[in-house]
């Protein structure tokens, strides 16, 4: 990838992020105003087979202001992180980690409680940073996951039950974001056959030597 790429789709990530921060800020105040009605019915509800198709929404909702704040500067941290070197990628890896979390909370939380909010999200996109430079082999990606598993060592204890907290979301979240970074990593293309001449003309040297 060359530099003006990657300053391109680094400056679709921010915008992306910003656009990703500013729609849950704006559901998170339509929520405030009917007394978060929108958590109760869109919010995950475990072992509720009607509850599935809330996976997709319940990420987007949170229980309070200091739930949103305490998601929102991580989720733009390593969202941005994780989009910079390619957003049509990121996409897919958001879509992956909101269906693993959603769903492994779903099975493993207590029956009939209900999740809502961004972490598993944000616990996705963090394990996705820290190992997708060494499944693509690109140093800068290495570099950034190292530093990010430094700064934010205390994430990790987000992945350790706690009472009141859906650390389910976070561990399922954090295993899809490893997964994505090896099932999205980067592929080596296959080197493209000489062309039919040079072939024949390689071959005719062969049988020259005599090989």
């Amino acid at each position: 990838m060359t530099a003006e790429i990657m300053v391109a789709e680094a400056r679709k990530a921010f915008w992306v992020m910003v656009g990703f921060l500013a729609f849950i800020w704006a559901v998170q105040i339509v929520n405030w105003m009917t007394g978060y009605t929108l958590s109760d019915e869109f919010g995950v509800q475990a072992w509720n087979p009607a509850s599935l198709p809330d996976i997709a929404t319940a990420p987007f909702l949170h229980w309070g202001w200091g739930h949103i704040h305490g998601n929102s500067g991580p989720l733009f941290i390593f969202g941005f992180l994780a989009a910079y070197r390619g957003v049509g990628r990121f996409l897919w890896v958001t879509g992956m980690i909101i269906l693993v979390s959603g769903l492994g909370a779903w099975f493993t939380s207590d029956p009939m409680s209900i999740g809502a909010g961004a972490s598993g999200v944000v616990f996705g996109y963090f394990g996705y940073i820290l190992v997708r430079g060494v499944f693509d082999r690109h140093l800068i990606d290495i570099v950034v996951g190292v530093v990010m598993a430094l700064c934010f060592a205390y994430t990790f204890t987000g992945l350790l039950p706690q009472e009141g907290i859906g650390w389910q979301a976070h561990v399922f979240g954090f295993v899809a974001g490893v997964a994505g970074g090896w099932l999205f990593r980067d592929r080596p293309r296959a080197s493209a056959a000489p062309p039919a001449d040079s072939r024949a003309a390689l071959r005719k040297e062969l049988d020259d030597l005599g090989l």
